[in-house]
């Protein structure tokens, strides 16, 4: 079997999943230059760039795969089944609730027509499927959430993946307990919008992880992207104490001005988010802050833009992740008038990357001279290593196979700018 996965981390937990259904089963994954029996591509639809990687993914395996039956699923699967369907080559289209049934349609495949489809309309998704990255030695990502009631502009994550939902604290938990018996000295805890965790029991986000935190075990917890209004100062406030949750936060803003926040019906202002980093940087200063934001957007004028600029570069974070805004149909911002130019798009992207580099480099070069513990990561480039410190600091170093997947205590020496990367005295 061969797998490919486009987008998300929560995709790739989810393909993760399939494949330890399938391992179970017998079936083994390809090695380079094997001929695979049976293809699986797991896609994303965040963006037509999303949508086009897709496609050639697709194209790409038929040709290296040419005998292999050809299953489709995820995100793009769910929005657009029938253009998958059409597809030479596929023969089978799975959405979103059945992308954990393959094992069931490989076992009846004979009597599938071609490019049949298998999907449930969105609004009837209701079941949680956990799942639990295994392709890293060192870091697993953890499915807590799934789905998104939020009804941003842009966004079609909900009309892919369906109503927020999630397990239990427990059943989350012994996930986790799974993963460190595997071999996990670090998880990222991934979902949809993880700050929406809730059960019926009244469990919240808070409550899991201080479950998690109380684990007997020496294991690194992190929290990916949550939304600045769920991310509450009592969250802040545990982290900085934590035994087993990193100093580090991924936060979307999406953009630094109110009126384009409104337009985007996000549930903040700027000011809420200025509060937010402030508060981390008050009780940890040396916290890692990743922010997303969306240029380009309907309704985002060049003065609007700059706005948005001006505050990004008031604020003290780490890292910028930039998406260029792209028109998806269904959502309610192609209606708005005041379309960006693509070239225009562009130049804006290119500006908030720069600035972001400025800010990279500036968090890396405050954090020389200290020392750091480095979880040494399986990959291999060249002749070198990367790790990352509890801080997020992407650490480089000559390979040394027996440090794999072990935590070393460093002193940050020197910024390798090139790489964006620091090395270790």
């Amino acid at each position: 079997m061969a797998f490919h996965t486009l987008g998300c981390k929560l995709n790739f937990a989810e393909t993760s999943a399939i494949g330890k259904q399938l391992s179970d089963e017998g079936f083994t994954r390809v090695r380079n230059g094997e001929e695979a029996d049976v293809c699986i591509i797991n896609t994303c639809t965040v963006t037509d760039i999303a949508d086009r990687k897709s496609r050639q993914a697709i194209h790409r395996l038929r040709r290296q795969h040419p005998n292999a039956f050809m299953i489709v699923t995820g995100c793009y699967a769910q929005l657009k089944p029938e253009e998958i369907a059409s597809i030479q080559g596929v023969d089978l289209v799975l959405g979103s609730n059945e992308k954990f049934d393959i094992l069931h349609h490989l076992r009846a495949k004979e009597d599938l027509s071609k490019g049949e489809v298998y999907h449930t309309q969105v609004s009837d998704i209701n079941e949680f499927k956990p799942s639990c990255s295994r392709d890293d030695r060192t870091r697993y990502f953890l499915k807590i959430q799934d789905g998104c009631d939020y009804v941003c502009t842009y966004c079609t994550i909900p009309m892919a993946r369906g109503k927020s939902r999630n397990g239990s604290v427990d059943d989350t938990v012994k996930q986790a307990e799974t993963a460190i018996a595997e071999g996990a000295k670090e998880i990222v805890l991934t979902g949809v919008n993880i700050g929406e965790f809730k059960t019926g029991k009244g469990e919240k986000f808070f409550d899991l992880v201080r479950a998690l935190d109380e684990l007997p075990y020496n294991v690194r917890f992190r929290i990916s992207s949550i939304e600045p209004n769920l991310l509450t100062d009592e969250i802040i406030s545990f982290v900085a104490s934590s035994k087993r949750f990193m100093p580090h936060f991924h936060i979307p803003l999406q953009s630094g001005s109110d009126e384009v926040l409104k337009i985007m019906k996000r549930r903040y202002k700027t000011d809420l988010f200025a509060g937010k980093i402030a508060k981390i940087k008050e009780i940890m200063p040396h916290a890692f802050i990743g922010v997303d934001v969306i240029v380009g957007t309907r309704g985002e004028t060049n003065e609007l833009f700059r706005e948005s600029y001006g505050f990004l570069e008031s604020l003290d974070f780490s890292q910028l992740h930039v998406f260029t805004y792209s028109e998806r149909a269904g959502t309610k911002m192609v209606e708005m008038e005041h379309e960006v130019p693509l070239a225009e798009r562009k130049k804006r992207s290119e500006t908030l990357h720069q600035l972001s580099d400025m800010k990279l480099s500036n968090f890396y070069n405050n954090q020389l001279g200290t020392m750091a513990k480095v979880l040494w990561e399986s990959r291999k480039k060249g002749d070198r290593m990367t790790g990352f410190t509890e801080n997020y600091i992407r650490v480089e170093r000559d390979y040394d196979r027996s440090l794999v997947n072990s935590v070393e205590t460093v002193k940050l020496k020197e910024f390798d700018k090139e790489n964006m990367a620091v090395k270790p005295e």
